[in-house]
């Protein structure tokens, strides 16, 4: 029911101004958060990213599959191993394990407990004793125990409760580890490409500095070259040159974080790669704002979290009440073994009890405090999950929206840079240009094609921490209205 209810306050949010948003939200969540201990929440929702592109909201919300989106069979590939593999994602799916066995502990709680017992005992009594005889006597019992605590004041059902909303918070976490697993895959793959990039664009303009480099060589051999000009030349040609092993050492490194996410080892795994170029962006709209409530695992995981901490306060209050406790026994008992299971053996006991803590040291107040305090940190996580959320969706917005204009221009650079150096390249042949001029359109050409293929990176990587900042891929809104 709370699922469903945030989900149609969602909409109903995003069609409203944000003060009004401010208003309700504080009364609209605390109420759907589980637990009669919830806090005012006071969240500003705006209705709209400042970002986004107009129009409909829903046009292209994140695919389920929104890796696939990027068009690359073997980023595919590596993430569908990351899901099955990846090791992160088992530690936390361990978590859940623990989570589920710990709502089964506190749960026990409400059920009674039943043991049995079976007792045989031989004593001999000596002469002289205050029995005033001797002899051996025997003694045989078999018989149940009960006991049971009367939850009267709700102690034990908070505390499962509590439990219970852990163990859903543990089952976000699994999916915010699993979010966070594929976003890290794709920018690690994203930036294995462009190490291939640079590494052939430093290549291809190593190649251009040595052609440039014989060609004043010739020209210093002819004596219309001096040496400052073949030693500048030199320089670049080794700039080059030496730049090409760092960026094998980010080449490789990056392969080798690429093997430990899918759960192999580096020895053992290889990458093809191959271009940023080969990349496509998928195209995606971020919705409104509620509806990221919704969607993010780590919002969703702040709010079971709180919800856990509303019933544990509750748990604490209940402490103070008495506390009422049904016990009781059957069985039968026997001097003899023969006669253990005879009418006359049976015997029952039956007992209720009643505890009222009076002084404790003031132990039950400090576990109340404590309580409130862990309610009052999981607000306040809560409350900056769901800023954080709305922020990492405006940066990454921002950040897709310049670096792609930012290639277009740097596309441009590029282009006419090339353009630039072909034409000095050309008359440097025909010995009719300044060697200052060719030394310059190098350095320009190579600094804009290395700086091209960063800025392809980082747009690759903003659209990947846009999914990652949208909680991943969407449930179609039919399918989900279906569940609810």
């Amino acid at each position: 029911m709370a699922r469903k209810s945030v989900r149609a306050r969602a909409f109903l949010f995003g069609s409203r101004p944000a003060l009004a948003v401010v208003v309700g939200l504080g009364f609209g969540l605390s109420g759907c958060i589980p637990g009669s201990e919830r806090p005012e929440l006071n969240l500003e929702v705006p209705a709209s990213y400042r970002t986004a592109i107009k129009g409909d909201a829903d046009a292209a919300v994140p695919a389920l599959a929104w890796w696939r989106g990027f068009r690359s069979g073997e980023l595919t590939g590596l993430m569908e191993s990351a899901q099955l593999y990846n090791l992160d994602i088992a530690v936390a799916i361990a978590q859940i394990v623990q989570a589920d066995a710990q709502a089964g502990v506190s749960g026990a709680a409400l059920l009674p407990s039943v043991s049995g017992t079976a007792n045989a005992e031989r004593e001999r009594v000596a002469s002289g004793s205050s029995t005033g005889g001797s002899g051996t006597f025997s003694q045989y019992s078999v018989g149940l125990t009960a006991s049971y605590i009367v939850d009267f004041w709700g102690k034990n059902r908070s505390t499962l409760a509590a439990s219970e909303e852990s163990a859903t918070a543990s089952r976000y976490n699994r999916e915010v580890v699993a979010l966070t697993t594929m976003a890290t895959v794709a920018n690690t793959y994203f930036q294995i490409l462009a190490a291939q990039d640079q590494i052939k664009v430093t290549r291809r303009n190593l190649a251009a500095a040595d052609r440039v480099l014989a060609l004043i060589k010739s020209q210093f051999n002819g004596g219309t070259a001096s040496q400052l000009d073949l030693s500048q030349q030199e320089a670049l040609a080794a700039t080059q040159r030496a730049a090409i092993p760092p960026l094998e050492v980010t080449l490789g490194q990056n392969i080798a974080a690429l093997a430990v996410l899918v759960a192999r080892a580096p020895a053992n795994f290889s990458v093809r790669g191959g271009s940023t170029t080969q990349i496509a962006v998928p195209r995606v709209t971020p919705g409104l704002p509620s509806e990221l409530l919704y969607q993010r695992p780590d919002v969703r995981e702040a709010e079971a979290q709180l919800a856990s901490s509303n019933f544990s306060v509750e748990a604490a209050r209940a402490a103070f009440f008495p506390q009422i406790q049904l016990t009781g026994s059957t069985g039968f008992q026997s001097a003899a073994l023969a006669t253990l299971f005879g009418p006359g053996a049976w015997y029952y006991t039956l007992a209720a009890g009643l505890t009222q803590p009076l002084f404790d040291g003031f132990l039950l107040e400090s576990q109340l405090k404590q309580a409130k305090g862990v309610q009052l940190q999981n607000l306040q996580a809560y409350r900056k999950a769901v800023l954080s959320a709305f922020a990492d969706v405006e940066k990454a917005l921002i950040a897709l929206q310049k670096y792609t204009l930012q290639e277009r221009l740097q596309t441009d650079v590029v282009t006419s840079s090339r353009k630039a150096f072909e034409v000095a390249e050309t008359q440097l042949r025909g010995g009719t240009v300044n060697l200052i001029t060719v030394l310059q359109t190098q350095q320009t050409l190579f600094t804009a094609e290395n700086n091209l293929v960063t800025v392809r990176l980082n747009k690759l990587l903003a659209a990947s921490s846009l999914f990652q900042a949208l909680g991943g891929g969407w449930t179609p809104a039919g399918t989900l209205a279906a569940l609810q």
